[in-house]
């Protein structure tokens, strides 16, 4: 397919086509002018200046042709020159990109259109590096502060797993006391486990679908019973308000995840007693669902980034409730892989999670 010349290229181009028109009608006009002059004088035959002048006469065609070809040579030279210029400036500014830094790149007037993408592609690219690099610290210090949580249960799991064989008096009670802890610690050594795994598929593995028709009223009532004893042991109630027998388009199993992981966090975060609201309303091209909790006002500058990777709330990280900072990431992904979106806002006291999905995906296509 034939590209269209840039303006910079019909400007230099058209600059060319101008300086050869204006030479050739200037070298016409010089010998007009010289003829007219000449026509002034009487010359004899006998004047040098004469037999110079005739002589130039008689040679006009080739001196004419040479001063042509000789000009169109100086003028090709200068107007390839200029082009040849801006590439240089060009290159330099393409390796600059290569290693970008505060530093703009600065071109040419004529190139002034070039400079400012140029300019966009390397403040893109430092946000992407300062992005990387905020995302390599964040999944750095998780590292660190799971591997000191791992240590910890651990240390509980086998100090009263000691006790127990070490202590064969022990009355039933506090065998039984401390067989419970044990089992505590030893679950949340494998959640801790588990979320290393999170870690590794999210980052190594694209998610895809498996689309189906679903009935997602009767999977928000499954998902929020499966709740119940999360909810006794915080002394939380659901308040369900779903339209009845809603049907989308989606994977169930990643939808299933997308609410787990919504569910999970407003039982984390929520007041001990309050309630958590969880409503469901249908359009007619899409639905919308709302997780609702009472629990600490966000502010803004964190409910900014609620939803990036390894980002947690909590930098105090609860051992009992603190997570790898993934959920809110995958259901973000899960969301915008059936076409729909999801938002987070936060005010007196109330955290709230939107989520709009598209009863059909469209065709990708």
């Amino acid at each position: 397919m034939r590209r269209r010349h840039s303006q910079l290229s019909k400007q230099i181009l058209m600059q060319y086509i101008l300086s050869v028109l204006g030479m050739i009608a200037g070298l016409a006009l010089l010998f007009f002018v010289g003829w007219l002059v000449c026509r002034l004088f009487i010359w004899e035959a006998y004047d040098p200046l004469y037999r110079f002048l005739k002589a130039m006469q008689d040679t006009v065609a080739i001196w004419g042709t040479t001063l042509i070809i000789i000009g169109m040579f100086l003028l090709a030279y200068r107007s390839i020159s200029k082009p040849l210029d801006y590439l240089d400036e060009v290159i330099e500014a393409a390796e600059q990109l290569a290693h970008p830094d505060e530093t703009p790149i600065h071109l040419s007037i004529p190139m002034e259109g070039v400079q400012d993408e140029l300019n966009m592609v390397r403040e893109g690219a430092l946000r992407s590096a300062m992005y990387e690099r905020e995302a390599e610290q964040r999944k750095n210090d998780l590292i660190v502060y799971l591997a000191h949580d791992l240590k910890t249960p651990l240390t509980s799991v086998i100090g009263y797993l000691t006790l127990l064989r070490d202590e064969p008096q022990l009355s039933p009670d506090m065998r039984a006391k401390y067989t419970g802890i044990a089992l505590d610690k030893a679950e949340r050594l494998e959640t801790l486990i588990n979320e290393f795994f999170e870690i590794t598929r999210f980052s190594l593995s694209q998610m895809t679908l498996q689309e189906e028709s679903v009935n997602l009223t009767r999977l928000l009532e499954q998902v929020t019973y499966e709740f119940q004893p999360a909810l006794r042991e915080k002394e939380l109630t659901w308040d369900l308000a779903l339209a009845h027998d809603v049907v989308i388009s989606c994977d169930s199993d990643k939808i299933q995840r997308l609410f787990d992981n919504l569910l999970r966090n407003a039982v984390n975060y929520s007041y001990p007693g309050s309630c958590i609201r969880v409503s469901l309303e249908k359009s007619s091209t899409q639905v919308e669902v709302c997780v609702e909790n009472q629990g600490q006002t966000i502010p803004k500058e964190k409910l900014d980034r609620i939803f990036e990777q390894f980002f947690r709330l909590d930098s105090a990280r609860s051992s009992s409730s603190g997570g790898a900072g993934l959920g809110l990431a995958i259901a973000k992904e899960i969301v915008e892989l059936h076409g729909g979106s999801i938002r987070a806002e936060s005010a007196d006291q109330r955290v709230s999670f939107l989520v709009t999905l598209p009863l059909t995906r469209p065709d990708p296509r």
